[in-house]
């Protein structure tokens, strides 16, 4: 029956005065039925044996018709019955509508089905279905359901699958039931063990808790580090003193020194395979990644190479001679130049690109924005005071710092400036962002957590964007790359500075890396 019946019955009381079922009158014909339409006439039910002769032939006939007819007949009938047989009725009918279809799908050898339906829930959910009876919490442990939940984390959420890296309770997730794979009550007792590892990392980011570990670069002549770039692994950095060194994460060792350039290394990149360096001797080189050798110089550039970038085939460089060279990179021996954007007044500082845009920033105060497919110009953000010296682009967001000694978000496809942040003394050198956080380096040593969704929001009042200010560094700070555990960060003090704020000593204090912790499975 409709469910949406339930409730007819209570638009057509409007104005009636609790009618009576009329009896039910035998047909002429064994075809159907004839209600009463004529005034209600209130009668004593009839002796037992008549009621029950009549009973039975009403349902002889009633069985006789379409779905439709009963339908109709029903709803009849239902029409002429008082509130309290509305109410009787509907008690009767509730539990004939429910559908306990957990329980039920299993009985019939569709458990696959029941354990689908309930993979969709929330950990908060899950926990309240668990409670409902034995056979829910039956499905929800053969299923794995708590196991899936995590899994669904670590495929979706970057902090979930850095936890299950560094806590080493990947080894236990995806994985077919083998005697390897824990119960669900490990993964059940494991989730919430999870979250309080993320609100203690927030709480660490927020209140600026961290383990500090510094590299000592000890460069020969001139000192500085100008950019660097992290993994697991290594951390590889390009000095002033023109060199390029790769460190060993863990030990803090450095591995390799690459040498080959005559100016200062001022921008690098590198994947699995190679490095892409550029440097003020105005080339571009690209390095075998494990063995250090040099596979190809690009010369091409007038003045300083001063940033790149490189992705699926093709390479962007910027530099002091005002030009943007667009490069197709077919491998690392074999890379043509494409086109040369041309339309800053000043030195390009930095560049960003994805598939849809290229973007720009230079010491002439503006960003441009030029078609990435295309290459051709597309248009001008403005707004900064003085010359840009860094952004990051991705989706329809800009961030972007200044000499002017502020940061601010732009709306690439409208242009529009969406907010202003203030707060460092001196030129903005450095800047990335993640989904939660803006993070910001400048010439006065200092390094600022942002919070990136208060800044989104224009109601969010100035004096709450600024999370953290990290003042550790004793010279500018050129480059920082983060991600949701720690920042790694350069300076012109010759070192590179890595802020752990996942493995923090009980005390607060930075006093070299604590244990980390680990989550492990004993089969008995």
């Amino acid at each position: 029956m409709d469910p949406e019946m339930e409730e007819k019955p209570l638009e057509l009381m409007t104005g009636m005065e609790s009618p009576s079922l009329v009896g039910v009158m035998s047909p002429k014909k064994s075809t159907g039925l004839t209600l009463s339409n004529g005034p209600v006439v209130s009668r004593k039910r009839p002796s037992e044996g008549n009621y029950e002769k009549e009973k039975e032939h009403c349902i002889a006939l009633f069985d006789q018709w379409s779905e439709a007819d009963q339908v109709e007949f029903v709803e009849r009938l239902i029409s002429r019955m008082c509130h309290y047989q509305h109410g009787h009725i509907n008690s009767y009918l509730k539990p004939m509508l429910q559908r306990d279809f957990i329980t039920a799908l299993p009985a019939q050898g569709l458990d696959h089905i029941a354990e689908n339906i309930l993979s969709f829930l929330d950990a908060r959910s899950l926990c309240s279905a668990e409670l409902v009876c034995k056979e829910w919490q039956r499905v929800i442990s053969e299923g794995m359901l708590w196991k899936k939940l995590i899994e669904r984390m670590v495929r979706t959420d970057p902090l979930w699958k850095g936890l299950s890296e560094r806590h080493q309770w990947e080894k236990y997730l995806f994985k077919n039931r083998t005697a390897e794979v824990p119960p669900n009550s490990y993964y059940h007792s494991l989730y919430p063990k999870i979250i309080q590892d993320i609100e203690t990392i927030e709480a660490n980011w927020r209140c600026g808790r961290h383990n500090l570990q510094r590299i000592q670069c000890r460069s020969e002549n001139s000192k500085g580090v100008y950019c660097l770039q992290y993994d697991d692994e290594k951390i590889i950095s390009g000095l002033r003193d023109n060199s390029i060194k790769i460190w060993d994460k863990q030990t803090l060792e450095c591995l390799k020194i690459l040498t080959g350039h005559t100016g200062s290394v001022l921008c690098l990149q590198y994947d699995e395979r190679v490095i892409v360096t550029g440097s003020s001797d105005s080339t571009v080189r690209v390095w075998e990644v494990t063995t250090g050798e040099v596979l190809n110089t690009l010369i091409h550039h007038n003045e300083a190479v001063l940033h790149l970038r490189f992705a699926n085939g093709l390479m962007v460089t910027c530099s002091k001679d005002r030009s943007i060279a667009v490069w197709d990179m077919a491998s690392p021996t074999d890379i043509s130049l494409r086109r040369v954007l041309v339309g800053h007044r000043a030195a390009v500082n930095v560049v960003d690109f994805d598939d849809k845009y290229i973007v720009s920033a230079s010491g002439d105060r503006t960003i441009k924005v030029w078609s990435t497919s295309t290459c051709e110009f597309v248009r001008t953000l403005n707004g900064h005071k003085r010359g840009i010296a860094c952004l990051q682009y991705r989706d329809r967001l800009v961030v972007s710092g200044s000499s002017d000694n502020t940061i601010r978000l732009w709306d690439i496809e409208c242009g529009a400036c969406l907010r202003v942040l203030e707060g460092h003394e001196e030129l903005v050198r450095c800047i990335r962002f993640d989904n939660k956080r803006i993070v910001s380096g400048a010439y006065d040593g200092k390094i600022k957590v942002w919070d990136l969704q208060a800044a989104l929001d224009p109601r969010a009042p100035a004096s709450t964007l600024c999370l953290r200010t990290l003042v550790e560094h004793s010279g500018r700070v050129f480059r920082l790359q983060f991600d949701e555990f720690q920042i790694i960060s350069s300076s012109h003090d010759d070192t590179i500075l890595i802020w752990d704020f996942l493995n923090v000593s009980t005390n607060g204090q930075s006093e070299g890396r604590s244990p980390s912790r680990t989550y492990t499975y004993i089969s008995r």
